[in-house]
């Protein structure tokens, strides 16, 4: 089982979160961002808050806000100041020069540490490698202006050389190159054997979901499996596949995947392309909700936002409302269309409610794909005599 990270001893960090151009669910926005915080073992001592209608491209924050900023870092010295946004690279400069012996993390930076702390598996760890790898690329920008041009040539006439931040860029070019190349032979052997379940005309189902919706509790439910589940965010960063027989004869390989979250850093989707292949060959998605959750809509919008920036957005979807025991009148039952088509499940995989009801609801649908598949192939059907 995954252990706390750093539960030994918590570092300090001050959290700045900003509210941009009137967010409407900017309180909801500030709680996820302690949630991240404290999952990765972070102790907040103080959120600072303000509203901006656009980032100050210096420091992201106002010149006063960063006043403010200084004066309570000096009183608290935390170790890291968190900033709930994705800042540039000139950003993060700037704020390193104004409050000195604090490191800055942004957004992206966090959501890297808390998967770089948690992943467990060879292909997760090379993966997270990749991300850091290009994350950091961008932050070289302007970080040696401190250092003289290094010397090149031969003997004492030699000629300027390279800069540090050249020798830095193409050490980390040279990594990412390698990584890439171990990442795709993982993607070849995934694809030989998706091929070979193809061949056995068996159907694959892929759970996907925000993070800490309850996939992961589902995916157990479901396969019986021992799954690592807990009740924060990102606690499963791999992708399991699971044999599921939902009734006599009818067989699906389901998988369970890691949880999307607002704003995931492109480059981190870039680098788990390899986990998330199971879900772009899926013949159905099924997307779990926290129905207890309040902004349970935008999360449904975040997710498809992730599989649009996977091509994995013309995949059919069953929307699975989970943890509906935290929902008062709400009892397990299957939404249809007007068409007679399951659209929904509502569910508590927790307690083992509405169960039944899901693979039912999987039956259906997979049959409805079906068919409509096997009609689309023959409308292709090569017709000679209808060619003029």
């Amino acid at each position: 089982m995954t252990e706390d990270i750093l539960s030994k001893e918590k570092p300090s960090a001050v959290l700045v979160a900003i509210n941009i151009d009137h967010n409407l669910d900017f309180d909801e926005d500030v709680a996820e961002a302690v949630s991240l915080a404290e999952s990765y073992g972070y102790k907040i001592l103080q959120v600072i808050t303000a509203n901006r209608a656009r980032p100050d491209p210096h420091y992201f924050v106002g010149s006063g806000k960063l006043d403010e900023i200084k004066t309570i870092c000096d009183s608290l010295k935390p170790k890291v100041l968190l900033i709930n946004h994705n800042i540039m690279p000139v950003q993060e400069r700037n704020l390193d020069r104004i409050l000195t012996d604090i490191r800055i993390v942004d957004r992206t930076q966090l959501i890297l540490d808390i998967f770089a702390a948690r992943v467990t598996t060879n292909e997760g760890i090379l993966q997270i490698e990749l991300a850091q790898q290009s994350y950091l690329a961008t932050r070289l920008v302007r970080r040696w202006t401190h250092l003289e041009r290094q010397r090149g040539g031969y003997g004492m006439t030699g000629g300027p050389g390279e800069k540090q931040i050249e020798l830095d860029k193409r050490a980390i070019a040279d990594k990412i190159v390698k990584l890439r190349r171990r990442l795709d032979a993982i993607v070849k052997q995934r694809d030989t054997q998706r091929k070979s379940r193809l061949k056995n005309g068996m159907n694959s189902v892929s759970i996907v979901g925000y993070t800490n919706a309850g996939k992961s509790t589902l995916f157990n439910a479901l396969t019986k499996a021992n799954v690592y589940a807990e009740d924060r965010l990102f606690a499963t960063l791999q992708t399991t596949s699971r044999h599921l027989f939902l009734a006599e004869n009818n067989e699906i390989v389901i998988s369970d995947t890691v949880g999307f979250i607002r704003d995931l850093p492109a480059k981190l989707v870039a680098a788990f392309r390899a986990t998330l292949e199971e879900t772009v060959h899926a013949n159905l998605l099924l997307q779990v909700v926290d129905m207890s959750h309040s902004t349970r809509e935008r999360h449904i919008t975040d997710v498809n936002n992730v599989l649009k920036d996977i091509d994995a957005d013309g995949i059919p979807q069953l929307i699975v409302y989970n943890k509906i025991d935290l929902v008062d009148e709400i009892e397990p039952h299957i939404e249809y269309n007007d068409l007679g088509q399951p659209i929904a499940v509502f569910l508590s995989a927790q307690n083992n409610l509405g169960l039944n009801l899901l693979r039912q609801a999987i039956i259906e649908k997979l049959t409805d794909i079906n068919a409509t598949n096997t009609q689309k192939q023959q409308d292709l059907v090569y017709e000679p005599w209808k060619i003029r």
